[in-house]
C-alpha cells in the first residue's frame, strides 16, 4: 500500500515533550465501530471497556541505553546507543549499538564511561563495524555514525548496573531535548519487568496502579506480554509502497500464562484489549494456525508488518497513542479500524490539540475493520 495514503499534517507544537500528570490523565479520543467519536480521558478506561476483558499489556522495560563518554586515548566525544545484548560472561557483555564521535570509531577503540561523579563505571572496546544486514563489513550509515559491535566491561559490579548508574534514558529524537530525571520513571510502565527496550510501549504509559486496580474491580483481567522495542520503531519508511519497506525485527514472548488468559477470554466471549502496537505485533505473530481467535506460546523475532488488507486473529481493541505520519504504526492501526476513519480521527485530534506521539494523548479503537484479505 503507497506510503502517501497515511499522511497527515501535524504542527509541531502538538508533539508532546512531557508526560501527562498524573499518568491516566491524558486525553483520549474513542473511535467506534461506525467512524463516531467521543472524547473522553484516559482515566475513565475503567468505564469504557466491557467488564471481563482481557487487557493484555507489554511488560518490557527499558534499558537507559544512551551513554555519553570519551575516547580513552584522545579524550575525544563518543555516544553509543545500544541495541541489543549479544551475549554476556564472567562481568563482560556484548551489545549491538549505534555509535557516534567527531573522528569515526575504529575497531579495538577503547571507550570510558563515567557517573555523575566523573568516576569511570564502563570501558567499551568497539569489536568490529556492521554492514545493514547486521553482518561485519563497512558500518552501516557513516564512519561517523553507524551500527557497530561493542565489548562493555564493568570497572566494578555487574555490566547491567553499571548501565543503570551510567546511562540516560534515550527519548525519541522529536522530543529535541535531553532526557532529566524524571524521564527514568515517567519513559516506564509501571508493569515495566523485562530489560530489554530501547524505546517504551507507550501506550502503557498512561495506566496507573489506580486505573489497573479499578479494572481489575470491574472484572478486567490483566495479562503481560514482552516485546522489547527497538530502534526500529522510530526508521523512516522511504519506500513508496509498504511491500517495499524491510520491516524492523523485534524480540518477543507470549507465555504460557498469557496464551491461557487468551483461551480464557475466548471461553466467555470476551474481547482481547491489547495496549499498544507492541503487544498487538506480538498476539499477531503467536497466533495459532490450527486454533483461530487463540496464542501458542512461542518467543523469537518477529518482522510482522500489519497494513490494511491483514486479517487479524488475536486483537478486538486497541489503546494506542498517535503515531507518525506515513509511518508503520499507523499503517498498522489503519489496519484494525479502517485507513479513512483513523485519518479523520487523527485530523479531528489536531484540530482539537491533542498532543501527539510518546508523552501524547491516546486512542480507544473499539472495533475492528472489515478484512480485505488475509495476513500481509
Amino acid at each position: 500500500m503507497r506510503r502517501a495514503l497515511f499522511h497527515y499534517d501535524l504542527p509541531p507544537e502538538l508533539i508532546a515533550s512531557e508526560p501527562a500528570r498524573p499518568r491516566d490523565g491524558a486525553r483520549l479520543i474513542v473511535l467506534e465501530a461506525d467512524g463516531s467519536l467521543d472524547h473522553r480521558q484516559v482515566r475513565e478506561l475503567d468505564e469504557l471497556l466491557p467488564a471481563g476483558s482481557l487487557v493484555v499489556v507489554n511488560d518490557t522495560r527499558v534499558v537507559p541505553a544512551r551513554l555519553l563518554g570519551h575516547k580513552r586515548a584522545t579524550g575525544g566525544r563518543v555516544e553509543i546507543l545500544l541495541l541489543r545484548k549479544v551475549f554476556g560472561a564472567d562481568g563482560a557483555e556484548r551489545w549491538r549499538a549505534l555509535g557516534r564521535a567527531s573522528k569515526g570509531l575504529k575497531p579495538g577503540a577503547e571507550i570510558v564511561f563515567a557517573d555523575a561523579a566523573g568516576t569511570p563505571a564502563i570501558v567499551a572496546t568497539i569489536a568490529a563495524p556492521l554492514a545493514e544486514d547486521g553482518r561485519g563489513g563497512a558500518p552501516a550509515s557513516s564512519p561517523e555514525d553507524g551500527l557497530l559491535e561493542v565489548d562493555l566491561r564493568a570497572i566494578e559490579g555487574s555490566v547491567e548496573a553499571a548501565i543503570d548508574r551510567v546511562g540516560h534514558v534515550p527519548l525519541p529524537p522529536y522530543m529535541r531535548r535531553p532526557d532529566e530525571p524524571s524521564d527514568r520513571v515517567r519513559y516506564q510502565t509501571v508493569f515495566a519487568r523485562s530489560p530489554g527496550a530501547v524505546a517504551a510501549p507507550t501506550a502503557g504509559l498512561h495506566l496507573s496502579e489506580a486505573l489497573i486496580a479499578r479494572l481489575e474491580a470491574r472484572g478486567v483481567t490483566v495479562a503481560s506480554i514482552t516485546l522489547h522495542v527497538g530502534l526500529g520503531t522510530f526508521q523512516p519508511v522511504t519506500a513508496e509502497d509498504l511491500d517495499d519497506h524491510p520491516m524492523h525485527a523485534e524480540w518477543y514472548d507470549v507465555s504460557e500464562a498469557a496464551a491461557a488468559a487468551v483461551e480464557r477470554a475466548r471461553a466467555r466471549g470476551a474481547p482481547v484489549v491489547a495496549v499498544g502496537t507492541t503487544v498487538v505485533r506480538a498476539l499477531e505473530s503467536a497466533a495459532d494456525p490450527e486454533r483461530p481467535g487463540l496464542v501458542v506460546a512461542s518467543a523469537g523475532e518477529t518482522r510482522l508488518l500489519i497494513q490494511p488488507g491483514y486479517a487479524f486473529r488475536i486483537v478486538d481493541q486497541l489503546v494506542t497513542n498517535f503515531h507518525l505520519p506515513e509511518s508503520t504504526l499507523l499503517a498498522l492501526v489503519s489496519a484494525f479500524a479502517g485507513r479513512e476513519r483513523v485519518i479523520a480521527a487523527y485530523r479531528a485530534a489536531v484540530e482539537g490539540r491533542y498532543r501527539f506521539f510518546s508523552y501524547g494523548d491516546a486512542m480507544l479503537l473499539r472495533a475492528r475493520a472489515p478484512s480485505a484479505g488475509g495476513p500481509a
